[in-house]
């Protein structure tokens, strides 16, 4: 009967706007919670068969679902790792409940965006008890090769405020100008050092002399040659690298460097311009200049002059503060002036975002519908990079929300109709029999 089918549709159809009205009170209510993507409800009709000469209402279903792939507006904070994702993309995190279970694999759940702060073992969390995931850097900084289409590389970042850290001396730069005169038949042979201070791989202080000593001539004129010998403090008196170099007098490259040949330990290498020198610590690249280039070392009629000397590294030192850098790296600072990669943070992303699980604390988990995840590197394929010093607002437009409401509550409430209406058909039906 067509008036019984009009009941169950009016019934259908406050079911389907109470679901409408769910996902908007939702929104509503997490308007001014980050990383909120809002939900809504889509309707679609049933038909049923129809019999010749009449016509059965089929009705309404609701399919409710979440727009992950919204983008919410990028609003900026004070804290270093407050982490959002500038487009495509969301960091990986784990529960904190986990981390005591190390045994296994961690769960992995994405956020588009966390405010992340170190508890008292180090470890990056939200207040809602998520934590951030990374590929752990090794000693030098460098990431290792690891899986995209999988988390098992993945770690929490562990980030220990009293943590010390040393960085340790690979290169160093000399530069100075020599005296042509000193080179000259009759002059004294006096050595010329230039001391630079190095650190080991446990932060301890050494001393690197750099010692030019002219080649004088026996007879007359000038050898524009100097012997150049390197001593380490750590190793004592004894040289470990010893070169002579030889500078150009002609007319068109004249006080630059023509040669330089070991004579001793350590090596040149005339392409890049940098003697290899082995101490205590390991080999050190010294940066001299190549030959028929312009060079950190000059032979002019001037007085001895070190100029340009530098080297990297830097003694133990207490970490400061860490940062998120655009490629998703967490670099850390420490209180003796230098930076160290600790952690890269990818972006994962899979084929069909809306397809993510929703779970609890705006997160989301990985599904069937979602399609398999892939790690990418923050900025590059199709993922976003990632912004420190940033959150990601809600998705939730007030306005329309509350627009959608109205809507909802019209339509509810015409619905209610129809079954009051049908009610009363029914009553002057059964009122035939009076």
């Amino acid at each position: 009967m067509s008036i019984s089918s009009s009941l169950n549709a009016g019934v259908s159809g406050l079911n389907v706007n109470a679901s409408k009205l769910a996902t908007i009170s939702d929104n509503i209510a997490n308007s001014g919670t980050y990383g909120y993507k809002r939900a809504d409800a889509d309707f679609s009709s049933l038909v049923l068969t129809q019999r010749e000469g009449s016509y059965a209402a089929g009705g309404v279903r609701v399919s409710s679902y979440r727009q992950v792939d919204a983008q919410g507006t990028l609003v900026s904070t004070s804290n270093s790792t407050d982490i959002a994702v500038g487009g495509r993309g969301m960091l990986p995190v784990t529960a904190e409940s986990a981390l005591d279970n190390r045994g296994g694999d961690l769960p992995l759940m994405l956020v588009s965006t966390g405010s992340f702060e170190p508890d008292d073992q180090g470890y990056l969390l939200t207040a809602s008890g998520l934590a951030l995931m990374g590929w752990p850097a090794d000693v030098d900084g460098t990431i290792p090769t690891q899986p995209r289409d999988s988390a098992a590389g993945l770690e929490p970042v562990v980030v220990n405020r009293n943590q010390f850290a040393a960085s340790p001396t690979t290169e160093m730069t000399i530069g100075a100008n020599l005296p042509a005169e000193a080179t000259q038949a009759g002059s004294t042979g006096t050595s010329l050092p230039i001391s630079v201070e190095y650190f080991d791989n446990v932060g301890a202080s050494h001393t690197l002399v750099a010692s030019f000593t002219p080649v004088v001539p026996t007879g007359s004129g000038q050898s524009n040659t100097w012997s150049l010998s390197i001593t380490d403090s750590a190793t004592g008196p004894a040289p470990i690298a010893t070169y002579d170099v030889v500078f150009d007098s002609s007319t068109a490259s004249g006080g630059s460097i023509l040669s330089v040949t070991p004579t001793g330990a350590g090596t040149y290498s005339p392409t890049t311009g940098a003697l290899t020198v082995n101490v205590a610590r390991g080999p050190i690249e010294i940066t001299i200049g190549a030959p028929g280039a312009p060079s950190n070392l000059t032979q002019l009629s001037s007085e001895f002059a070190p100029t340009g000397v530098s080297k990297n590294g830097a003694p133990v030192g207490n970490l400061s503060g860490v940062e998120v850098d655009p490629n998703g790296f967490i670099i850390a600072s420490y209180d003796t002036g230098f930076t160290r990669v600790i952690y890269q943070v990818p972006i994962v992303d899979v084929p069909n975002m809306n397809g993510l699980n929703a779970l609890d604390n705006q997160a989301f988990a990985v599904s069937a519908e979602s399609g398999p995840l892939y790690l990418w590197d923050a900025g590059e394929g199709p993922t976003g990079a990632t912004v420190g010093f940033a959150r990601e607002e809600s998705t939730t437009d007030i306005a329309a929300e509350l627009t959608d409401l109205i809507q909802t509550q019209r339509a509810y409430s015409s619905n209610a109709k129809i079954i009051q209406t049908v009610d009363e058909m029914l009553q002057e039906t059964t009122n035939i029999k009076r």
